[in-house]
């Protein structure tokens, strides 16, 4: 667990479910009952996806190269979480700007990302393999920007001054895909990326404050400001499949980015993957993060948000969260949603990063922490015990990897013949007891 800095308070201490003899749980009176047995299931989604990343990102180039004169500076701008093969993609981007005559560099484009400090960001971006070595460019991190003016007052726009002062062309490269927080025609994607991951702390912050029932028109409007005002010519747009490989590799010119962006969103709404069920009872996610998800769990996926259930996706009463991933490097915004967590999820938790993401989204509550227990059965039992007329015997329970991963999920008996009932699942380990070692740790792993 990271020590806090800046001024922030210490790491808040983490309530003990362990009794002072180590015999037993002291909640030990919710582990009664049988837990149902359960199957693991593959999940079958359209398996097409880009195999030559390179390739697929130069050909999706040819059309726009013209764009691009010999000794031009380019700006490549990178950085979103969790994306399929990035690191191939930028570098193949970069490549092919460089044999074109121009000088490239990178900036990270990430808001408040890494802590919201420039040493961060450099850390975020090697952590997904883009360092100026396998780039063969530099990187350039600072989180000074440049105002370019307002939107309408009070609202002004940054962009990143490396970018816009070092570059005579930015291009941006980002994911298309829904968003966590709202809902619009233009979501996550490339105009998000220029409004705010450009914008870095300063403008994430500054957009943020107007809260996300504003963000699908302000989005729009910011990205399209920026897009006045700076010289982005094209961006490159990515889209994933259900199993989180890339599909298509776009480069849109920036008069059409806002229309484009509109269908490649619809594209990718019905790409994502989805639970195959309607209703869960405990739903139990082996990891969070931010490479998984802005909000470390897709609230598309789960059907919740901080303030409670999306209206879409499945009905799940109560979530547990295992552990977080090693990629989010102790970023746990999002454990609000869960209802109970492991200890070592909770004890990898960095604070500032957490809550310097918390603070730019105006999202306190995503830094909440649940009930904290020792073990994978106390979770179980406890989160049964949590929920509304659900007993050990009849629990519908769904283990994922992720929400980000949902080809193989372990299905309890009273859910698994709606789960096959789809058509698109196959039983890939019949029924089974779930198995519990020593310490109360499933011994399942077929994740």
């Amino acid at each position: 667990m990271s020590g806090m800095s800046d001024g922030f308070l210490s790491d808040p201490p983490v309530p003990s479910t362990r009794p002072a003899d180590g015999r037993r749980p002291l909640f030990a009176e919710f582990d009664r009952g049988t837990l149902p047995e359960w199957a693991l299931v593959r999940h079958r989604m359209d398996p097409a996806e880009v195999s030559d990343v390179r390739a697929a990102v130069r050909a999706a180039l040819e059309p726009v190269m013209g764009t691009v004169r010999p000794g031009a500076r380019v700006c490549v701008a990178a950085g979103s979480r969790g994306i399929d093969r990035i690191d191939q993609v930028v570098r193949a981007v970069v490549g092919r700007l460089q044999e074109a005559g121009a000088t490239v560099f990178i900036v990270p484009a990430m808001g408040s990302h890494g802590g919201a400090t420039a040493e961060g960001q450099l850390e975020v971006l090697a952590g997904y393999g883009i360092t100026p070595e396998a780039m063969g460019c530099e990187i350039r991190s600072s989180m000074e920007t440049v105002e370019l003016g307002e939107i309408v007052p009070g609202v002004p726009v940054f962009v990143d001054r490396h970018a816009f002062e070092e570059a005579d062309l930015i291009v941006p490269i980002n994911r298309v895909k829904p968003h966590t927080d709202f809902e619009g025609e233009i979501e996550s994607g490339l105009m998000k990326m220029i409004a705010i991951g450009l914008g870095k702390q300063k403008g994430a912050d500054t957009l943020h404050r107007q809260g996300f029932a504003t963000f699908h028109e302000l989005i729009p409007a910011v990205g399209l400001h920026t897009l006045a005002h700076a010289p982005i010519p094209f961006g490159v747009a990515l889209v994933e499949n259900g199993y989180a490989r890339l599909v298509l590799v776009e480069a849109v010119v920036a008069d059409r980015i806002p229309e484009r962006e509109r269908e490649l969103l619809a594209i990718a709404r019905a790409a994502m993957a989805r639970l195959p069920l309607d209703a869960i009872d405990v739903l139990v996610l082996d990891a969070i993060g931010k490479d998984i998800s802005g909000l470390g769990m897709d609230s598309n996926v789960v059907g919740r948000y901080y303030a409670g259930p999306t209206g879409s996706g499945p009905s799940i009463k109560r979530i547990v969260v295992r552990d977080l991933t090693r990629e989010t490097e102790g970023n746990a915004v999002g454990i609000g949603m869960a209802d109970v967590v492991l200890r070592r999820a909770v004890e990898k938790i960095d604070y500032h990063k957490t809550y310097m993401n918390c603070i730019t989204a105006k999202t306190p509550e995503g830094a909440r922490v649940a009930l904290t227990v020792d073990s994978d059965r106390e979770a179980l039992s406890i989160a049964i015990a949590c929920a509304i007329k659900v007993s050990p015997e009849t629990a519908r329970i769904v283990r994922v990897r992720d929400t980000k991963h949902l080809e193989l999920l372990y299905v309890t008996s009273p859910a698994l013949a709606d789960v096959l009932a789809t058509g698109r699942c196959e039983v890939v380990e019949p029924l089974h007891p779930i198995h519990f070692d020593d310490t109360g740790t499933f011994v399942d792993d077929g994740l």
